[in-house]
């Protein structure tokens, strides 16, 4: 759907950052999902159980290993870049998010190790995309209700020194 350029934050989350650009390296996030995308609010990706057929077990893949959780200063607003993570402390690994929408509430309880220099515009079309609705007509939100009818693709994440050309 376009281009997004990030910017790291090595002195906030140094250990979140080497590991998103050695997965990104080995071509880790190449043709990965974005498999969860919330208007309002950030669009999720990492999952390399969304290169497989089997929906119900996208959101819930990883790298085989999880890394420490950083918590800074760094604000969730909109454009930052943050490691996802279930609800178990340290359980982060390669599902990241871009938050989409001012979400503060965030801070504190996740790793942010980057930002969006280019491309917001991107991370808008993404969270705007058709979802799966599992929801009753006036019922409460179902899970799975935030995961695309036809989910964006990564092509491909480059490390590249900046300025990017």
């Amino acid at each position: 759907m376009g281009r997004i350029v990030l910017m790291f934050f090595p002195d906030k989350a140094p250990k979140t950052v080497d590991n998103f650009k050695t997965l990104a390296k080995k071509g880790f996030y190449d043709g990965i999902k974005f498999h969860r995308v919330i208007p309002g609010f950030m669009i999720q990706g990492g999952d390399p159980n969304t290169k497989t057929d089997a929906k119900d077990s996208w959101g819930s893949g990883g790298p085989g290993y999880t890394i420490p959780d950083e918590f800074s200063d760094v604000s969730h607003v909109r454009g930052v870049l943050s490691m996802a993570h279930t609800s178990e402390p340290n359980s982060g690994g390669s599902q990241f998010f871009i938050i989409v929408k001012n979400s503060l509430f965030l801070d504190g309880q996740y790793s942010a190790f980057g930002k969006v220099v280019s491309g917001l515009d991107v991370a808008d079309k993404i969270v705007n995309v058709p979802v799966v609705s599992r929801s009753q007509p006036g019922g409460p939100p179902q899970p799975g209700d935030d995961q695309p009818k036809d989910p964006p693709v990564i092509k491909s994440v480059k490390i590249e020194k900046w300025p990017i050309k």
